[in-house]
């Protein structure tokens, strides 16, 4: 069986402890993935000054350039996994095989992968609001007439990622251009995307000592962010919650992203639909910046049925054909309590599954496969569906005065905001309540390069100092 090892120092080793991760279908197992422990990761975290010594040796335009090789090896190239190698369909097939992601959204996924680390520079360049990033070579530099500079105000990043999509591993890529060392605990579903993307750096020529690649529990998961200077860690409300109040860990929840359409535009709500089904469909439902929620003043019942009609045509298929849009759950037990959390939400008063008379009962068996349905829910906004998020194409559509919507809608991660209305964009504009602001008919799913996703990784992983030096003496 296909094994993958913990990176050490970018070094392969293979525990004695190992976890087996099943394919999404047959549930038989399908890769031993070693484990780290707790004692392990301490003992590999002692020297991480000496590790960021190595990327402070380089500049940041050589680790842009490095970012930029990797981006086709990542996508192009057969790459070490393990004791074989590991091709590009190979990783297609082996990430959909423990994920449940379809093919076609596996490739997608990649792609954006690889726009990451080819386009690493524009990514900074957003980040850090243009800096003349040599700053980060010299410690210091003028700008305007004025000294700036910078510290790191760790040694390096631990992240604790997901499985629910490949996509979500961009976030981290530009902490190596920023010469900051990675340490990662991936998915135990999903091992496969943050070891491709180190084997694509190492293979650019990054420093292989600056990645440690740790599959691990809890516990050991939770010395990393406790070890590291820096944090990153995804994963639901319940799981943020032990590092919800330390600074040093960067949370990235639940999205509550939603689609707003003002009172001058709801009349041309047909004209937006495909932006809604768009925000809503996309990558399966699996991302953060997925729509969960439709906001509009009036019509809220003809826009539920119209979404509701387009999203029950996309229907559960094989995971290798390359309509696949609808990915299945690789817990089929997951799904389950999904679905029942839904059902036991509708009954309560204001809320109906505009969905549930166009289509089969939401949990669906096919291929061998455990499938939750689109739902669209039609409910008032004090319901607790105005505000829920699952890992499929969900979304709730409530209707609310426009003066009253921007205190309704609560955090929202991705802001779709449809309304040629002046003074309600410049009440959107002030409002804490959106983190990404999109103005116009633009899905909450597209993402520009140049800013930032959800935080900014440059003021996370460094501070600015006050700084001053003395005139040269003049003879």
């Amino acid at each position: 069986m296909l094994h993958i090892p913990l990176l050490r120092k970018g070094e392969p080793y293979r525990s004695l402890d190992i976890q087996t991760a099943p394919h999404h279908r047959t549930r038989e197992p399908f890769v031993e993935v070693s484990q780290a422990n707790a004692g392990l990761i301490r003992r590999d975290l002692r020297d991480q000054h000496d590790t960021r010594r190595l990327l402070a040796e380089l500049s940041v335009a050589d680790l842009v350039a490095i970012c930029k090789r990797a981006a086709g090896y990542f996508s192009n190239d057969s790459l070490p996994l393990g004791d074989s190698m590991q091709s590009p369909e190979d990783y297609v097939a082996q990430t959909s095989a423990t994920t449940g992601l379809p093919y076609p959204l596996v490739r997608r996924n990649m792609t954006k992968i690889h726009g990451m680390l080819a386009e690493v520079d524009s990514v900074l360049a957003g980040l850090t609001r243009a800096l003349d990033l040599t700053v980060l070579d010299t410690g210091y530099a003028e700008s305007n007439g004025h000294l700036l500079s910078f510290f790191p105000r760790g040694d390096s990043l631990g992240v604790i990622l997901p499985s629910n999509s490949p996509g979500v591993h961009s976030l981290w890529i530009p902490a190596i251009a920023m010469k900051i060392p990675l340490v990662l605990k991936p998915g135990s579903a999903e091992p496969w995307t943050p070891y491709r993307i180190i084997q694509a750096l190492i293979r650019a020529g990054c420093p292989r000592e600056v990645f440690g690649y740790y599959p691990a529990g809890h516990l050991a998961a939770g010395e990393i962010l406790r070890l590291c200077g820096r944090g990153m860690l995804f994963g639901d409300v319940a799981t943020a919650r032990a590092f919800a109040n330390d600074p040093r860990v960067e949370i990235h929840g639940p999205g509550y992203s939603k689609v707003l359409i003002g009172e001058d535009e709801i009349d041309n709500w047909e004209r937006y639909l495909d932006v809604i089904i768009t925000s809503i469909a996309d990558n399966s439902g699996r991302s953060c910046v997925n729509a969960s929620g439709v906001w509009v003043p009036r019509h809220a019942g003809r826009i539920a049925d119209a979404i509701a009609e387009r999203l029950t045509e996309i229907e559960p298929l094989p995971a290798e054909d390359d309509r696949a849009r609808l990915a299945p759950f690789a817990d089929a037990s997951l799904a389950e309590r999904i679905s029942a959390t839904i059902d036991q939400a509708l009954e309560e008063p204001g809320a109906v599954d505009v969905t549930a008379r166009r289509r089969s009962p939401r949990v669906a068996q096919a291929h061998g496969c455990t499938y939750l349905l689109p739902t669209i829910i039609r409910c008032a906004p004090e319901h607790s569906l105005a505000n829920r998020e699952f890992l499929f194409p969900f979304a709730s559509v409530v209707e609310v005065p426009e003066n009253q919507m921007l205190d309704a809608i609560g955090p929202t991660l991705v802001l779709t905001a449809i309304t040629n209305n002046e003074h309600l964009k410049e009440r959107i504009l002030t409002s804490s309540n959106a983190g990404r602001l999109n103005f116009g008919p633009i899905p909450t799913t597209r993402i520009s390069w140049d800013q930032p996703h959800e935080g900014n990784l440059f003021d996370h992983l460094y501070a600015r100092r006050a700084f001053q030096r003395a005139r040269e003496a003049v003879a």
